[in-house]
């Protein structure tokens, strides 16, 4: 009976210990859950206060809430130059010191051993006597540096850095567009260097994505299977093809084994044998060399391997490699996914028909709702009309032609006059003279989304879930035109008297060919997909990242990837979602879909893949979600603006007047078409 008593005792104090453990660990998620909330809090307050801080040690006139928004970066439109690039002769000896320069580089290291290897060959030489400044603050920079020879010092504001030697990279950054130098580099003996600029570095990166692109889906058209499928479809495979090495005698496939992966050989050559029965001897049956394919079967869903094949080749085996999984997701009815909207024009058209007639002199401005990198964008009326208002942006042309987004201004326009979506900023009418550009869209008076966000710190599941699904509306809308958005973040976000959301400011919006890609740098630093950083082409695919980085800031109040310059935030871009620790805030499926937006291979991001957008649309963050409510615009949503009459101001920040001097005239006729 003691011995009955005491085991009795004994299990009470361990499960008594236990209950004690469970709640210490309770405790503790709670406290850890307080200690998120507060860290966001303390995060909200110290933005307040930097802007606070900034707007008072500046002279510049804006408002502080504007300081901090971020401006968002483009690139000048790539050459569609053929002509070949030059490249100049050096020693062994100065050619592996590049490419250790580059591979020692936090982001150039991420480039493909081919690219490597053209900008090696393309760098020319460069001297610098002791004293010389190689980079200046501020100054804009196109150039690139690997230093061969000497010592160089690093200075910022005055103040010295650090010294660097011989072997280094210099002031990459001027390689994805045009930017401010952010440090002074001076000569601290005489050195020589190797120099690229932005033009040809590009130049290198389009041309390899592309021939590889074309290389890789002539290899698929010589596949039966894959030889109906169309253009578009073939280049989707060939970005997600994986080139895998084998050696000499290396088994690639062995008879009898499953598997479902499919291989086309791009490099060598590999023989075929089948075991033959009651023995370990293999009869030989063929080789197949470059541009021969097997494993095909496996994609069909037999992933019984039939004979062995083996890498016989002294160099070694290079095979493209797609597994049955990925095929799957790519292979849909893609035209059906692209053909579901037909452009409603003649609605649109008659639609702006109202203001065909209206003269920019017949606008009356009331406030100004917003500063941007071109100019402002002013509330007016129509003179003699009270009943409603309307958004004017006006654009310096001269600024337009400094920065050559002539190109990607023309396009805002095309795309913005046909768009006709409840989610999209409607443009009605475009007026020029000979110092500004002009355009007059629906006024949405919630305010922005930014603003919102700022004052709030962030939303809550469901707050976000709606401002996301209104996106993806728009997104919808856009992609089924083929028209890739390439800005999203909360500033681009608008808020309607309903608290409806809607994108705005289509700069960097494009129409692509179908199935093509495009390859100008542009977006924000925080939200721009691996792919853009590293110049490898990108299509509406980025737009699914950004959608990622979107629902991580609306969700916790800073985007996923920040540091503490631009180059910083694109190297922790490049290392991936994975990398970032998710705040306890942010529910499972949330995490979830967020990293699968958020995918570093374009092609396997959701939204992107068979079934498009509605696969996001279908994911269990969803779940519940009154997708038609949205659309009908009967759904309540979670914040509702105070919008008094039609033009009330109030969810806008103030700005004080235009203090800039008006900017010269341009008449070259660039924007006949506007």
């Amino acid at each position: 009976m003691e011995s009955v008593r005491d085991l009795k005792r004994i299990l009470y104090e361990r499960t008594e210990a236990l209950r004690r453990r469970d709640e210490a660990v309770e405790a503790l998620e709670r406290a850890l859950d307080e200690r998120d909330a507060t860290i966001r809090d303390l995060q909200n307050e110290i933005d307040k206060f930097r802007q606070i801080v900034e707007y008072s040690m500046s002279a510049c006139p804006l408002g502080p809430e504007q300081r901090s928004k971020r401006q968002a970066i483009s690139a000048e439109p790539l050459r569609n130059d053929s002509r070949p690039i030059a490249k100049f002769s050096k020693p062994q000896r100065s050619r592996e010191l590049i490419k250790a320069a580059i591979l020692d580089n936090d982001f150039m290291k991420n480039l493909e051993l081919t690219q490597i290897r053209e900008i090696v060959d393309c760098m020319y030489p460069v001297t610098f006597p002791a004293g010389s400044i190689i980079i200046r603050e501020g100054d804009v920079g196109s150039i690139v540096f690997v230093m061969e020879e000497g010592k160089v010092e690093v200075s910022r504001d005055g103040k010295y850095l650090s010294t660097l030697a011989a072997g280094k990279v210099l002031g990459e950054l001027a390689i994805l567009y045009n930017c401010k130098r952010t440090a002074t580099i001076t000569a601290a003996t005489d050195c020589q260097l190797w120099a690229i600029d932005r033009q040809c570095f590009q130049t290198i990166m389009m041309r390899t994505g592309l021939s590889r692109q074309a290389e890789y889906t002539d290899f698929l058209k010589s596949v039966p299977i894959f030889k109906n499928l169309p253009e578009e479809t073939l280049i989707k495979i060939s970005d997600v093809l994986e080139e895998t090495f084998y050696n000499n005698g290396d088994y690639i496939i062995r008879q009898g084994a499953r598997g479902d992966t499919f291989f086309i050989i791009s490099r060598g050559q590999v023989r075929v044998t089948i075991k033959q029965p009651d023995t370990t001897d293999e009869k030989y049956i063929r080789t197949l060399s470059k541009g021969d394919f097997f494993g095909e079967k496996a994609l069909q869903g037999d992933d019984l391997r039939t004979a062995n094949i083996i890498a016989d080749d002294p160099d070694g085996v290079s095979c493209l490699v797609i597994d049955q999984e990925t095929f799957k997701q790519l292979i849909s009815s893609l035209d059906e996914i692209q053909t579901r909207y037909k452009d409603e024009l003649v609605v649109r058209r008659r639609l702006n028909e109202e203001f065909r007639d209206l003269r920019l002199q017949d606008l009356r401005p009331l406030a100004t709702l917003g500063v941007g990198g071109f100019g402002r964008v002013e509330l007016v009326q129509i003179a003699g009309d009270n009943s409603r208002s309307f958004a004017l942006k006006q654009m310096k042309k001269s600024q337009i032609v400094e920065t050559r987004q002539q190109q990607h201004i023309m396009s805002e326009k095309r795309i913005m006059g046909e768009a006709d979506c409840d989610f999209v900023v409607k443009l009605f009418k475009t007026f020029k003279d000979r110092k500004y550009l002009y355009m007059l869209m629906e006024a949405c008076l919630g305010g922005e989304l930014w603003t919102v966000l700022r004052d709030k710190g962030h939303f809550d599941d469901s707050t976000t879930r709606f401002y996301t699904a209104c996106v993806v509306e728009a997104f919808d809308y856009l992609h089924s035109r083929n028209i890739i958005y390439r800005d999203l973040k909360p500033e681009n976000l608008l808020l309607d008297g309903q608290g409806y959301v809607k994108l705005v400011d289509f700069g960097f919006a494009k129409r692509l060919d179908h199935g093509r890609k495009t390859w100008t740098f542009c977006g924000t630093p925080e939200y721009v997909a691996p792919e853009v950083i590293l110049n490898r082409g990108h299509d509406i695919s980025a737009d699914y990242w950004s959608l990622g980085v979107l629902m991580f800031e609306l969700l916790t109040g800073t985007p996923p990837f920040t540091g503490a310059d631009p180059m910083k935030t694109y190297n922790i871009i490049l290392k991936g979602i994975d990398a970032i620790e998710f705040p306890r805030s942010i529910t499972r499926n949330a995490t979830a879909l967020i990293k699968k937006l958020c995918r570093d291979n374009p092609a396997e991001r959701l939204g992107y893949q068979k079934g498009g957008i509605s696969e996001i649309q279908k994911h269990k963050w969803f779940d519940g979600f009154n997708w038609e409510g949205l659309r009908a615009r009967t759904l309540e949503p979670p914040i509702l603006p105070r919008v008094r009459n039609a033009t009330d101001t109030a969810n806008f920040d103030e700005y004080p007047p235009d203090a800039d001097p008006p900017p010269p005239d341009d008449v070259s006729g660039w924007d006949n078409d506007f």
